[in-house]
């Protein structure tokens, strides 16, 4: 297993998969839920409605269409509440079921962003750390990279990764 870390525009990675911080909805949203679309282009609305929705925890795939990436693993991160709601064990099955749902696809590579730390309100340390221990346990066999938006998120995981 390779986990690698950036600070960039998740859109542009070359990697089989890349992953959409989605709603329940799996409709084209803001940040990077809409950039992804934007690149993937109008097809991904279509795929998305036909899936229907996805819950909190879970991830569905489908295909990147216009992205550079191959397929688009959408996953739905907790929404914060403190901390009470179970939402750590939910961010960290979003990060397993990304990499179950990829790995079933045949990807051997996958880009994941910081879930749940826009506009879903999780505090972005403690994001950091699920993050790399849910893809430490269950990212074998792949190429993972965490490309974070900003300079404190990356920095943020590079010294957990160090």
């Amino acid at each position: 297993m390779t986990i690698e870390h950036l600070q960039g525009d998740i859109t542009a990675e070359d990697v089989d998969a890349i992953v959409n911080a989605a709603n329940g909805q799996l409709r084209r949203g803001a940040g990077v839920c809409g950039a992804i679309f934007a690149a993937a282009g109008p097809d991904l609305d279509a795929a998305c409605a036909s899936i229907g929705g996805c819950d909190t925890g879970d991830a569905v795939i489908t295909p990147g269409f216009r992205a550079r990436a191959r397929f688009i693993v959408h996953t739905v991160g907790p929404v914060w509440s403190g901390g009470n709601d179970g939402e750590p064990e939910l961010l960290a099955s979003c990060y397993r079921r990304s990499l179950e749902v990829a790995r079933a696809a045949g990807c051997r590579s996958i880009a994941f962003p910081a879930i749940s730390t826009g506009i879903y309100g999780y505090p972005a340390g403690p994001a950091a750390e699920i993050a790399v221990g849910a893809v430490r346990e269950h990212g074998a066999d792949m190429l993972v990279r965490l490309v974070a938006f900003d300079a404190a998120t990356n920095e943020r995981y590079a010294s957990l990764l160090s």
